[in-house]
């Protein structure tokens, strides 16, 4: 059975010209899947009675398998979402209530690989990259558990539930391209989720070729993973800057600026201890961006089993803030939601069935991806 979910608006109509309808029936069945939310097809009642059958024959709507959902005190929202059936296979997606927004961390990969020696996502392992369904499948999943799917016949113009999705959860979104494409595209469709390119987010560690292809096919808000403000300590903390340095990483999100949506990129800097949480690292950092427009989302580290990194005080961090602040440039400390669930930022959690070889040693413990959450997006 083909499930439904796997198709942007594109791939489905040509799905369904391949069964000898017309592009229109693929915009009626996008409209009911994801924007209502169903996954019968006997309830899309203005489709041809005669497609629905066919439909019901060749193809199915299946969402992710919730294995956990928990809530925390201050509203945040947490799923663990099983991955094909597999035991050792989960992924997790965190949703963030505030005042003025309602933000969806969802997940690209199952694992990742490219072993940030902070994150214990990567000490996890890698298993496989999401499939398109599993990607939108997070979203179509927390709005019917939210509540939030619209119904047919009325008006939908006003607040949205979720109003701003991040691609921050477990893996490399970039790593994982058509898949995360397809999904973007999804979100971004009128016929879908009409969300807004400025409150769609996509995390990188800085891969910077895939940077260049968003870019030109969807350019959605961009955050970057930096962690470091010198290419030999970037090397040690995010291995991948040994393949694309801080110089190539710079020049494509000024290329990438070009066509963003903002005017801006978002910079992620996890603080750690004495590694890169000193006053000469902070203006080393205004140094390499000063020719960028961006905003800065400090992470104070959160320490994990295993972990020799430890957290900065809370007095470092500030100071850490204020250097850069006073040099006119955004700087906000990202708050911890979620906390007594396991979902605040370096809490993400969940399983992975490794396939990279690299852990075969290594017991299988819960996921911290100390990139997980993002609790500073901006309106």
């Amino acid at each position: 059975m083909v499930n439904l979910l796997d198709f942007d608006a594109e791939s489905l109509t040509a799905w369904f010209a391949q069964l000898g309808e017309r592009p229109f029936r693929a915009r009626q069945v996008l409209r009911w899947m994801h924007r209502f939310g169903v996954d019968d097809f006997a309830q899309m009642t203005d489709v041809a009675k005669s497609l629905r059958a066919k439909l019901a024959e060749t193809a199915e709507i299946r969402g992710p398998v919730s294995v956990r959902d928990a809530s925390a005190a201050d509203g945040t929202r947490k799923w663990l979402l099983g991955v094909d059936g597999e035991v050792g296979n989960a992924i997790e997606t965190v949703f963030i209530p505030e005042a003025n927004r309602g933000t969806l961390c969802i997940s690209s990969q199952v694992g990742c690989a490219l072993e940030c020696s902070f994150c214990s996502t990567g000490k996890q392992g890698f298993n496989r990259n999401l499939k398109t369904a599993e990607i939108i499948g997070q979203l179509w999943h927390a709005n019917r558990m939210l509540g939030a799917v619209k119904q047919p016949g009325i008006d939908d113009s006003g607040e949205r539930v979720i109003s701003n999705v991040v691609m921050m959860g477990m893996g490399e979104p970039l790593a994982n391209f058509d898949n995360v494409v397809a999904a973007l595209k999804l979100m971004l469709d009128d016929n879908a989720y009409g969300l807004s390119r400025r409150r769609v987010t996509v995390s990188t560690a800085g891969l910077v070729p895939a940077m260049d292809r968003l870019r030109e096919s969807v350019p959605v808000a961009l955050a970057v993973s930096l962690h470091a403000p010198t290419d030999a300590l970037r090397d040690q903390l995010v291995p991948i800057n040994r393949k694309y340095p801080l110089r190539e990483l710079m020049a494509a999100c000024r290329r990438y600026l070009e066509n963003a949506p903002r005017d801006f990129i978002t910079f992620e800097y996890v603080l750690l201890a004495g590694v890169n949480d000193s006053d000469a690292d902070a203006r080393a950092l205004l140094e390499l961006t000063r020719k960028i427009p961006c905003k800065f989302n400090l992470i104070p580290f959160n320490p994990f089993p295993g972990s020799d990194y430890r957290r900065p005080t809370a007095e470092r961090v500030r100071h850490f803030q204020e250097i850069l602040m006073n040099a006119e440039v955004v700087a906000t400390v990202r708050k911890t939601r979620g906390g007594d669930i396991d979902a605040a930022c370096g809490q993400l959690a969940g399983q992975v069935r490794d396939k990279s070889r690299r852990l075969a040693s290594v017991p299988l413990q819960p996921m911290h991806n100390v990139q997980s959450v993002a609790l500073e997006t901006y309106p």
